[in-house]
């Protein structure tokens, strides 16, 4: 009998080490955070996935700026039946964030609220179904893993006086992270995976605060209306509450 037992063990699988795999857009990658250690990807050492990474002995950062639902297809080859833990931040570029904040900023009122009009169209009419999508995928990948879907902020505070936009812009801005974050939610929820919604943390640090964790308008581009460090370390507080271990 021992014997038997013996091979059985020999045989049997080894359980699987910790592996967190860390997928998205510019968001997840930390552009806005500084400390880069990917350029083109913007991927930030202050990122999120970076300061939750360091507790894992396996740690792969893919997210990377730019990137939306359908361009994550590269992404996912970093997801293996031994990925035991995966973040994912997506869905503001499927409905043009950039474009959003381009035409907001550059013209007034009504061409903004027109555009993000539009991005709202999208959010609800063919977010869902790329979210599911993407959702399945990763679990197909990883059927092992954890799956938690960090959502977005909204960008500006109530009552802040900010210049950067007028009133009626940044009211827009808010109400369409409003609608995202619940369409993400409820995706989320379909795939069975953990959201963490950061609208409350940030609530009182938008861009205009007087002590933001979200980017005004800089230089590069590429960082504006995005987390600076200390928003990041507020996903990071977000995503970790209750949950510091594997």
């Amino acid at each position: 009998m021992a014997g038997v037992l013996a091979a059985a063990a020999l045989m049997a699988p080894a359980p699987f080490a910790p592996e967190y795999v860390a997928l998205g857009d510019s968001y997840a990658s930390g552009a806005g955070a500084g400390s880069y250690v990917d350029g083109s990807c913007r991927r930030s050492s202050n990122a999120y996935p970076a300061l939750r990474g360091e507790d894992f002995p396996s740690f792969r950062f893919v997210a990377c700026s730019g990137a939306t639902t359908k361009s994550l297809r590269w992404q996912f080859r970093a997801l293996t039946p031994a990925t035991t833990f995966v973040t994912i931040t997506v869905g503001g570029n499927d409905l043009g964030f950039v474009d959003v904040m381009t035409t907001c900023t550059l013209k007034g009122d009504r061409a903004c609220e027109n555009r993000v009009g539009k991005a709202r169209d999208f959010t609800r009419d063919q977010l869902p179904a790329r979210l599911d999508a993407t959702y399945a995928t990763i679990r197909t990948a990883a059927p092992n893993a954890e799956l938690v879907v960090l959502g977005y902020p909204r960008l500006f505070t109530p009552d802040d006086d900010c210049r950067t936009l007028s009133r009626a812009k940044r009211q827009a801005l808010n109400d369409a992270a409003d609608e995202l974050s619940g369409v993400i939610a409820e995706a989320a929820s379909r795939a069975g995976a953990r959201y963490v919604d950061v609208r409350e943390a940030f609530a009182d640090h938008g861009v205009c605060s007087s002590e933001p964790w979200i980017n005004a308008l800089v230089n590069p581009t590429g960082d504006s209306y995005h987390p600076n460090r200390a928003g990041q370390a507020a996903y990071f507080e977000a995503l970790t509450a209750g949950f510091r271990k594997f």
